[in-house]
């Protein structure tokens, strides 16, 4: 349900999943090896409307692995959404059961990884190519679910076989509450261009939320999503890495007309040193620092000297030696 109050009278827009009212229209998106806890937290912190957890195998809960189970790991405060892939129906709606006693808000059904070794065994996009099963495994998850239940899909698995809006309109059909969209075939991955106009026709057909995923790398980027293809929130991924302000910036710029200016180099620092710290705290020294390499060369990427500072990040393993290092590059731009 999507409920739009008066503008005239100044009231902002609101945007519900289901029961489950959203903060505002700038999501995050869920990414492997990116969105676990404490990112999602600092993404929070910088206005984030909502977040997906890292995708989360039905299969691997269902046989009780301890790796698995982590990813579950949701504060009861969080806006979050715990995303799912499986194609077992059985399995991933007992797991959906399960799951009914989780902090996440809603659950949402991986329909659109592209990476091999998902779509091999039949999950994320590779259920685009069997509607059928595809069908069974929404049912599924539905009918077991007390939590609003959402779906993640891409443009089709190639140019033969676009099909977002079918499976979309089927899984509104079987009760999801939210689809996004992300603009690609699998066969793209992250290549080219996303297609927006797939979101456009996808918005066109339904009647619950549709969110935008795609080539959203700035405010300006986001406002013309919405524009575009009307869709009801902009879901931010790649553009989020090493990038939490961007959630603010968008939700900024969509609120007041106004474009807030980049951090700067100080302030990007003070993040890192911030996210290493919450990063140590909830994983330990050693994985948090093999962990936080790439989030550092995400964070760092544009300024001066920044390749040599992620040769010398890749080398150190302890926490001392990374926030000396992170000090002395602060003071530098100081």
């Amino acid at each position: 349900m999507i409920y739009y109050s008066d503008c005239k009278k100044g009231m902002k827009r609101k945007l519900y999943i289901g029961d489950v009212e959203i903060k505002n229209n700038v999501f995050l998106a869920p990414m492997a090896g990116v969105t676990d806890k404490p990112y999602r937290r600092i993404c929070s912190e910088m206005e984030c409307g909502f977040a997906y957890t890292e995708m989360v195998s039905a299969k691997g809960l269902y046989h009780g692995s301890e790796n698995t189970e982590f990813l579950t790991d949701i504060d009861d405060d969080e806006n979050v959404a715990l995303q799912i892939f499986g194609s077992d129906p059985y399995i991933i709606g007992e797991i959906a059961k399960r799951l009914n006693a989780s902090n996440a808000k809603t659950i949402d059904i991986n329909m659109g990884c592209p990476t091999p070794k998902i779509v091999k065994n039949g999950d994320g996009s590779a259920l685009m190519l069997k509607p059928e099963l595809a069908e069974s495994v929404i049912k599924a998850v539905v009918k077991n679910s007390s939590k609003p239940v959402t779906i993640k899909i891409r443009k089709g698995w190639d140019d033969a076989h676009v099909n977002a809006v079918e499976i979309a309109k089927m899984s509104e059909n079987c009760g999801v509450k939210a689809v996004a969209v992300h603009g690609r075939t699998r066969e793209q991955f992250y290549s080219g261009r996303a297609d927006w106009d797939i979101i456009k026709k996808v918005k066109d057909n339904l009647k619950i939320p549709v969110i935008g995923n795609g080539d959203v790398f700035s405010p300006d980027d986001a406002k013309r999503m919405i524009d575009e293809t009307g869709c009801d929130a902009v879901m931010v991924g790649r553009g989020a890495e090493g990038n939490p302000w961007i959630f603010k910036r968008i939700h900024h710029y969509l609120s007041t007309g106004e474009i807030l200016p980049e951090p700067t180099v100080s302030e990007k620092i003070d993040m890192i040193l911030k996210h290493l710290d919450m990063m140590i705290e909830y994983k330990g020294e050693q994985i948090g620092i093999l962990e936080m390499r790439k989030h550092i060369a995400w964070y760092l990427k544009g300024i001066r000297g920044a390749s040599k500072i992620k040769q010398m990040v890749f080398t150190m393993s302890y926490y001392k030696e990374v926030k000396e290092l992170l000090i002395s590059i602060k003071r530098q731009f100081e």
